[in-house]
């Protein structure tokens, strides 16, 4: 069936399928398959068990269902489908057309044979067609994965089937000590994976650290700070015996603002999300730890997560959407995790465009995609397009069934799974644990997610010098947008009143919300799957008492969000006053005063706003501090002449009040930019969330109209200015840019950026048909470069952050400027030194739906270059002629 916002209608193509589909099921019988439409309470029989084993007389059964999702099987069982798809089996040698009307009707031709989509239109927003793309690619064991996949198909060999099928599927939820499990085989002495949260720290476990959150990692704009981050992270489970971190997060960035985890992610522009992804893995996977790059793809809202249609053209799953994961595999991740939602009206865990062609094709991703928690929908149809893994293993918690286990034993069996497709699935889980190196010397699990005051908990603490960095880092990334009079930093002020309750220590204590679904004090960590358990939790009261004491200040305060006479009264005569403001967010299981994971609103909690002004009236010396997860609506008192200093200091972590002393004190001179753009009206941004009730919609369909033009990008092409824009941020001192010059690199002295095939060479005419063809050398590697004097011209230390904006040529059909390089450098007074941005064919390459495959705009670049903002109207600039450059549709980009 097709929907088209709420209304269900039977198309001519739909028609067709089905009777295609009883025709091929008259002629090729199968066994049972448990492919289950979303709405149908339908589950596989008690049968079908967890383990890999299957009976014959399980066998003998045949039955089928119709599922949701857009497509079209290969030579085996359809993946998901709107149209509503049969479980059935094709002919392996018959080459069927098949016609699918689904919204305006596209037209697909798809050869069952060659598992090529033929007519390679391209659909977009309001037409949520997701094409078939069969069969699923072997990994293939290049680069830096030869040996670990040579290593993985030697192990995989020794198997059963049984044991094999094991490998893809957890033991369920609550059967071992972490939020996932794969069981022991060891009859070939392998101890079984452990996966487990959160992109910030260890959930369920004692004796680990709260680190920054991703987003304010971003913030930083500093690649060195994300490794490491990202490594102490990575050596945190490994001190704890986990195999798999399920971090780190790449979406919920710029699209919408409201987005209620994108305090885990990096921000609202695909290239900074996509440094950080890159700097991420790295740093896990050198600690010896598989990485995983989640949420695969278009997770960009909470609401309605796990029905919701989330509806993109090809250009922007390519250019936006697709690129964090790219820079992820560049960087070897071990895992990718799908997501909840369905892509184009297809699950994205089986959605075989997605996970087939995309992932594993284009993109050349030689490890493992496992399944959100229960984010499964079917079992063939999910193996056939490219999931090798089901997480927890269940189909739902505790149902003691699952979708592969037995059940992918029985398709194997009946011929729906080629044994080929589970060798490889079993291939790529073993592979990410030989590439990191898991196979000697790695620890046992210590820990027990569930239970973690029973005997299993063995309670090793792994946090060793590791408040360093979050402190490092919750200082670097703390954002400084306004400082009138040199307000800050502070110089031994006689008196200071702190207001609000995000000053001080949580009532309940740091820990008192499970999962942190709540708020009662200082925030320093968003609430769901995401967060970990504090240690300790510094709160700006507790720090900035101990900076008092040293300084000889009085501080008093006000922790009573509500009491607005009182905040007024103890501000009065103080020197400084600072009042504290929170703003949190989370993932959709919990809810939090009526906020379903995203933020009902921008504005500040508990009547934020109301606090500030009053205590602005009464006092002509503000520092207002915000703990937030990402953009506010700060417009009722940003222009009060009597604030006069703003720092945005999002989620800091565990160190998060002496992090704030640094910035406050200058000990640590501000560097932190803004990773997106705060509007001035939330209507400003490029689009809200869908804020509809699940029970009333089953499947709401969220167009991505805006395309493109996500966060700062939305912004500029609508000429909308902003309260402050993506890039922004203040210092304690001044800097100045000159001298922009741009370079053609010698092609003997290139050095590779990242990973790619060195052994491949692509041309245009086979690009779409070669495995890993946006991964070519020839496209990444850098060619120019463009190198900007810097230069720190205030009496104080500090970091500049210079960054660099493209503008392509006239009727590209891209945003005004796009962000393609940034180097935080730190200096001394007055001294000054050269910063250098690389450029690749890659960083200058449009997606081109109709040859599909990147290809450089035919016209001039300008080429801008700001320490200000993406905003800034008097950058540096600099042309880059179109006679340096391949361009058209008949150059060819990928060839060396």
């Amino acid at each position: 069936m097709v929907r088209h916002f709420g209304q269900t209608v039977m198309s001519p193509g739909i028609l067709f399928l089905v009777w295609i589909t009883l025709f091929a099921h008259s002629v090729f019988p199968q066994a049972q398959q448990p492919d289950v439409a979303p709405s149908s309470d339908a589950t596989p029989s008690a049968t079908s068990s967890m383990s890999g084993s299957s009976s014959a007389s399980q066998a003998a059964s045949t039955t089928f269902v119709f599922v949701s999702g857009t497509e079209i099987p290969s030579a085996a069982v359809t993946s998901s489908s709107a149209v509503g798809n049969a479980s059935t089996v094709a002919p392996a040698v018959a080459t069927v057309t098949l016609v699918v009307s689904n919204h305006t009707n596209p037209l697909y031709t798809y050869n069952y044979t060659s598992g090529i989509q033929i007519n390679n239109t391209s659909p977009g927003v309001n037409n949520s067609f997701s094409p078939p793309f069969y069969p699923s690619p072997e990994t293939r064991g290049k680069g830096n994965w030869t040996f670990a996949v040579e290593k993985a198909r030697t192990f995989v060999a020794q198997l059963t089937l049984e044991e094999k099928v094991n490998l893809t599927t957890g033991v369920g939820w609550q059967g071992g000590r972490c939020v996932g499990n794969i069981p022991p085989i060891e009859r070939v002495g392998f101890d079984g994976l452990c996966l487990e949260d959160a992109p910030l720290g260890v959930r369920f476990a004692d004796g680990v650290t709260a680190f920054p959150s991703g987003l304010n990692a971003a913030a930083t704009f500093d690649r060195q700070l994300m490794y490491e981050r990202a490594l102490a992270i990575g050596e945190e489970f490994r001190g704890k015996g986990v195999n798999i971190a399920l971090g780190p997060g790449m979406n919920g960035g710029g699209r919408v603002a409201a987005s209620g985890r994108q305090w885990e992610m990096a921000g609202g522009d695909p290239y900074l999300a996509g440094e950080a992804a890159y700097y991420s893995v790295k740093g896990i996977q050198d600690a010896g730890v598989q990485a995983c790059a989640k949420h695969y793809i278009l997770n960009e809202q909470e609401r309605n997560r796990t029905t919701s249609s989330s509806n993109v053209d090809d250009a922007t799953m390519h250019e936006i959407y697709l690129h964090p994961f790219l820079r992820s595999v560049q960087a070897d991740v071990a895992t990718v995790m799908c997501s909840y939602n369905l892509v184009n009206s297809s699950w994205a865990c089986q959605n075989s465009k997605a996970l087939n062609g995309l992932l594993k094709h284009e993109l050349g991703f030689q490890g493992q995609v496992l399944s959100d928690w229960q984010a499964q929908h079917s079992g063939v149809g999910s193996a056939l397009a490219g999931l090798d893994q089901t997480m927890p293993g269940d189909v739902t918690f505790l149902s003691g069934d699952s979708y592969f286990g037995a059940n992918l034993t029985m398709a194997v069996n009946n011929g729906s799974v080629p044994l080929a497709r589970v060798d490889d699935m079993a291939v790529r889980v073993m592979a990410g644990f030989f590439l990191v190196g898991q196979d000697e010397g790695f620890p046992a699990v210590n820990f027990d997610a569930f239970n973690p005051n029973g005997p299993l908990n063995e309670h090793v603490n792994v946090q060793e010098g590791h408040a360093e960095i979050v402190r490092k880092v919750g200082a670097a990334s703390t954002i400084l947008l306004k400082n009138e009079n040199g307000t800050l930093p502070l110089r031994k002020p006689k008196s200071i009143a702190l207001i609000g309750s995000d000053a001080g220590p949580p009532i309940r204590g740091p820990n008192g919300y499970p999962d942190r679904g709540g708020v009662d004090g200082t925030l320093a960590m968003g609430w769901g799957s995401g967060t970990t358990d504090f240690p300790y939790l510094i709160s700006p009261l507790e720090a900035i008492q101990r900076r008092a004491i040293i300084d000889k200040t009085l501080v008093d305060w006000s922790l009573n969000d509500f009491d607005l006479e009182l905040a007024a009264s103890t501000v009065t005569g103080v020197e400084v006053a600072m009042v504290f403001l929170n703003s949190d967010s989370g993932e959709e299981y919990i809810n939090v005063d009526g906020n379903i994971g995203d933020r009902n609103n921008l504005t500040a909690w508990h009547a934020g706003d109301d606090l500030v002004l009053a205590v602005a009236n009464v006092s002509s010396n503000v520092v207002v501090v915000y703990h937030q997860p990402g953009p506010v609506n700060m417009e009722r008192w940003i222009e009060h002449p009597n604030v006069t200093a703003v720092l945005l200091a999002g989620l800091p972590g565990q160190e998060s009040g002496n992090s704030l002393v640094d910035i406050l004190y200058g000990d640590y001179n501000p560097s932190g930019r803004l990773p997106f753009t705060i509007a001035r009206n939330d209507s400003d941004y490029p689009a809200q969330l869908e804020y509809i009730n699940t029970n009333l919609d089953p499947e709401p369909q969220v167009d991505y109209k805006e395309r493109l033009n996500v966060d700062y990008r939305h912004f500029l092409s609508s000429s909308i200015s902003p309260r402050y824009g993506f890039g922004y941020g203040l210092s304690y001192t001044s800097f100045n840019l000159t001298n922009v010059q741009l370079h053609s690199l010698d092609q003997s002295a290139l050095q590779v950026r990242g990973n790619y095939w060195q052994d491949e060479a692509f041309t245009a005419a086979n690009a779409t048909n070669e495995v890993g063809s946006s991964l070519s050398k020839a496209l990444h590697t850098p060619r120019w470069a463009v190198t900007v004097d810097v230069q720190n011209v205030g009496g104080v230390y500090g970091c500049d952050v210079p960054q660099l904006y493209v503008a392509f040529p006239e009727g590209s059909g891209e945003p005004p400027r796009v962000l393609r390089g940034f180097e935080r450098i730190t200096l001394e007074p007055w001294q000054a030194e050269q910063v250098r941005f690389p450029l690749s064919r890659y960083d200058l390459a449009i997606w081109d739906t109709e040859l599909q495959r990147w290809r450089i705009p035919e016209g001039d670049f300008t080429i801008y270059v700001t320490s200000q903002s993406a905003f800034d109207e008097n950058p540096l600039s600099i042309s880059l002629p179109s006679d340096w450059l391949p361009n058209g549709k008949g150059d060819d980009i990928y060839a060396w």
